[in-house]
């Protein structure tokens, strides 16, 4: 089992460097089980680009809802994410139904139908972002904290999905709501010819408000957390300055933080919980 932990180790290492970071502020004991959730995440995130298309992704999420729901034990013990984080499951009494919807809400990923409004766009941002950073409190602190974890998981996903706008046009893909771009009168043409508008840029700013507004209601609650739980939340430490300087950038050139700067971030964060947000 300590080789499954450490192969998600490597994995969150690799593919989500601001939490595999943030957990080196967790305790030694626990922190085995974020990288196993982290990982998870990651495998999930990551199946459209891996399968490619719509059918071998939905086999891959219905393999993981079935090791989930213990229909595939021995295959998922065979496999370090799968068995690390149902070890997880076991050991902090996390949320199989969390975990469950957290894969049902990924299917989204798998196609290119639009996002339509905006409550769409932050009803799956809770049950993707809002949800990891609730069952990573709930292995640190014991409970999910919803009510910060909503605002934060909105804010860091609004974030990524601005950041990711190239990569998901590339796939023809977008997370930007289909209202919004109406409203603001972008032309879907140009969008998928890489051509920037003022309209786009002008519902980039749209957006970037919307998150700075869900950081706001985070930065309240998390005054309610105990310190336990503030490992969790420290990966939102790199949205508002990201978000900040994405306003000087093009919608299709965004703007990156140096890695030395991420990890500066959080390492302030984890000395000043009100850096979180701030």
């Amino acid at each position: 089992m300590q080789d499954a932990f450490a192969y998600c180790a490597a994995l969150v290492r690799t593919a989500d460097r601001d939490r595999f970071i943030a957990s080196l502020f967790a305790p030694a004991e626990p922190r085995g089980a974020l990288h196993a959730l982290y990982a998870f995440d990651a495998e999930i995130s990551r199946v459209r680009e891996v399968a490619h298309t719509a059918l071998p992704g939905e086999i891959r999420l219905q393999w993981w809802t079935e090791a989930i729901d213990r229909e595939r034990d021995s295959e998922a013990n065979a496999n370090p994410v799968a068995s690390a984080l149902l070890a997880a499951i076991e050991r902090y009494h996390l949320r199989r139904d969390a975990l469950l919807d957290l894969i049902e809400a990924r299917r989204f990923d798998l196609y290119e139908d639009p996002m339509g409004t905006l409550d769409e766009l932050e009803a799956y941002l809770r049950r993707t972002s809002s949800s990891l950073f609730s069952l990573a409190a709930a292995i640190l602190a014991g409970a999910q904290f919803e009510a910060a974890a909503a605002p934060a998981g909105i804010a860091s996903g609004l974030t990524q999905i601005l950041r990711a706008f190239p990569v998901h046009v590339a796939r023809r893909q977008l997370y930007l709501p289909a209202e919004m771009m109406e409203r603001h009168q972008v032309r879907l043409h140009d969008v998928f010819a890489g051509r920037s508008s003022p309209g786009l840029v002008a519902a980039f700013a749209e957006l970037r408000e919307v998150a700075r507004g869900h950081l706001a209601r985070a930065g309240r609650e998390l005054k309610t957390l105990p310190h336990e739980a503030m490992p969790a939340l420290l990966p939102l430490a790199v949205a508002r300055p990201w978000l900040d300087r994405s306003e000087r950038s093009d919608p299709f050139a965004p703007v990156e933080l140096a890695p030395w700067r991420r990890q500066w971030l959080i390492w302030r964060a984890a000395r000043n919980a009100a850096r979180i947000t701030g």
